[in-house]
């Protein structure tokens, strides 16, 4: 005759997934979780995965236990650094001293998403759009404050045939050409 499996105790019914999720994503260890609640460790466990948990090391736990506020603050400083400054988790890992895997955490610990190369491409060719457009705006008013491209050139460190194609896309009215060389004197 097979034994009955033990009745599930009242608490290992009213221990969902997303409560477990809730109490580890706020520091608790899984042993802290198999205590409070009576399951198992690998019931623990799985209940966890079920609920999309981002595990951490043991050292991770420590860390985050030893200064919360701080975690909090640099997990914020993160998102910030992503979202709008458009830096990649490479980058975020090498600002936070983290792995890729840990930024990531860190991210989405602080409500932000992640997202895809795609998505980060397009971020950075906009943005590089964005300067473009700023600059040659820039370049026109000093040109049309009387610099000249040559001039303009070699602040900027540009050739003069960008100086010209920036200035011809932010629509500036070009003056009638010279001749930019030395003068030339006439022999009789």
């Amino acid at each position: 005759m097979t034994p009955h499996p033990p009745a599930a105790s009242d608490t290992g019914k009213a221990v969902t997934p997303q409560s477990l999720r809730m109490q580890y994503e706020s520091g608790a260890t899984v042993e802290e979780l198999v205590a409070a609640s009576g399951m198992s460790y690998g019931t623990v466990l799985k209940r966890l995965h079920d609920a999309g948990t981002v595990m951490r090391t043991p050292w991770q736990t420590r860390r985050m236990r030893q200064n919360p506020q701080a975690r909090r603050r640099l997990a914020a400083h993160l998102r910030t650094l992503y979202e709008q400054h458009g830096k990649t988790l490479a980058e975020l890992a090498a600002a936070a001293g983290e792995t890729r895997r840990g930024a990531r955490r860190l991210l989405i610990e602080a409500g932000g998403t992640v997202r895809t190369t795609q998505q980060t491409v397009r971020m950075r060719a906009a943005a590089r759009a964005a300067e473009q457009r700023k600059l040659a705006l820039s370049l026109r008013a000093r040109y049309e404050a009387g610099a000249g491209v040559p001039e303009l050139a070699k602040e900027c460190n540009y050739s003069v045939a960008t100086i010209y194609r920036l200035l011809h896309q932010a629509g500036t009215c070009m003056r009638p050409q010279h001749n930019h060389g030395p003068a030339r004197v006439k022999r009789p």
